[in-house]
């Protein structure tokens, strides 16, 4: 149980006893370009000269996304994020569970994002305000407070353009005068008195699938990576329970605090008084391990015959695209890249859908197919021009495909009913299901 209550996004009163120690001592908020554009300390200041370490991390990985989480120096330990091209980097004083320092930093993001509508440098530089007031409000000496949304805009009003001019004005600030209705509260997500002249409930399941297909279509590893959203606007207390028609896919579960966990465990049903607006309800996570192979579905399958001859100036590109195991569901917005030897100098290809750009410089081939035609598959073929005298790769390119399904789950998670209880109004209800590509590599 200690380790389930570390884990979890609960606010602090709902953790166990923390001890003396600060857990999270400062923040720094890195841009894409390396530079600090926002610092935010509790109690001392720690010099900016500890991200130092972080910076010959940053040197040393290969993609942005491959700086190491945590990163030990002498007297601290950093630990960090990376969302919307800005590193959140923490400073911690003494050991503490690492993913209860990202969870905080992933919801410090998600609030920046609900409150400003975007988390950009641009957007956080425009509300330096309102974001320290966030900060402060969010972590109490080091630890995590307030978290939750509701919460948060009872104590910190969200930015407005009449509420920015009134505030210039006045000298006011956006903090509120009371304390928030559900902070004290056993639900602390919910506020209380919520009304709504129309009360719906929306789900969306998105899951995301990451796979790696070798050169003769053959799957070496996929896994599924899925989450229900949820925008919940009812009226009252309202008390929901959501089952599935397969609930055995959803095996590797993080829920939301407001999902009661004994009743999931029993019944294998979500029981929840759900927050009100937008929030996360749970994500999962469907992988080979621990699931047959059919059940982690291939959407798309690629014909691909990619050539180099020794002593050659000339090599071949044939790629075609066709939807699999979509059950009938378009498969949109396909993107392919590429990344081609060095030695190419140039592609003259031709595409019978969609258009490509290949960049002689970075060596980037991109395909920007749309939606697939199962009836005439889009497909790329043509010529690549290499550097004379240059040997023949030592390897072929690898092929990077980004797609959409609409109104499918490719795990086959399928939600059977939404009931709730506690008030005597009918809402509208709707789900909807999206699956898209993560990393889907394809070898050739």
């Amino acid at each position: 149980m200690l380790f389930f209550c570390v884990l979890g996004p609960s606010p602090a009163h709902l953790l166990p006893i923390r001890p003396a120690v600060r857990m999270i001592h400062s923040l720094f908020l890195v841009n894409s370009s390396g530079d600090i554009f926002l610092e935010k300390h509790w109690k001392s200041v720690v010099s900016r000269s500890v991200c130092d370490y972080f910076f010959e991390a940053q040197e040393r990985a290969s993609e942005p996304e491959n700086v190491p989480p945590v990163i030990p120096t002498p007297h601290h330990y950093l630990i960090s994020v990376l969302r919307h091209r800005i590193y959140f980097v923490a400073v911690i004083q003494s050991e503490v569970p690492p993913l209860f320092v990202i969870e905080f930093l992933h919801r410090v993001v998600d609030t920046f994002q609900d409150y400003f509508g975007v988390c950009t440098e641009a957007a956080i530089k425009d509300n330096v305000v309102v974001v320290y007031e966030l900060l402060e409000e969010m972590l109490d000496n080091g630890f995590p407070l307030a978290t939750e949304s509701n919460i948060l805009k009872e104590l910190i009003k969200p930015p407005t353009i009449l509420r920015t001019v009134v505030n210039t004005i006045t000298g006011s600030t956006n903090v509120g005068e009371q304390l928030p209705t559900g902070q004290l509260s056993v639900v602390p997500w919910r506020r209380t008195g919520v009304k709504y002249t129309n009360n719906e409930a929306y789900f969306d399941v998105v899951e995301e699938i990451d796979a790696i297909i070798d050169k003769s279509g053959s799957t070496i590893t996929a896994e599924i990576q899925g989450v229900i959203d949820a925008c919940v606007k009812l009226t009252g207390m309202p008390d929901l329970t959501l089952s599935f028609m397969n609930p055995r896919l959803l095996d590797d579960v993080s829920f939301h605090p407001c999902v009661r966990f004994k009743r999931w465990e029993a019944e294998r049903i979500l029981s929840f008084i759900p927050p009100d607006g937008n929030f996360r309800l749970l994500s999962y996570h469907v992988s080979l391990a621990w699931v047959p192979e059919v059940l982690v579905a291939i959407p798309v399958y690629v014909k691909h015959n990619i050539t180099f001859r020794e002593g050659s100036s000339q090599g071949r590109f044939e790629l075609t695209l066709g939807p699999k195991q979509t059950m009938g569901k378009a498969v949109e917005s396909v993107l392919v890249t590429s990344q081609l030897p060095r030695g190419v100098l140039n592609a003259n290809l031709t595409s019978s859908q969609g258009t490509y750009t290949f960049d002689p410089v970075t060596k980037l081939l991109s395909w920007d197919v749309g939606k697939i035609n199962p009836q005439k598959l889009p497909s790329l073929k043509g010529s690549m021009s290499l550097q004379a005298g240059t040997s023949k790769p030592d390897e072929n390119p690898t092929i990077n495909i980004q797609l959409k399904i609409q109104q499918m789950a490719i795990s086959g998670l399928k939600v059977n009913r939404l009931d709730m209880y506690g008030e005597k109004y009918k809402p509208f209800k709707g789900i909807k299901y999206m699956t898209k590509a993560g990393k889907f590599q394809v070898r050739t």
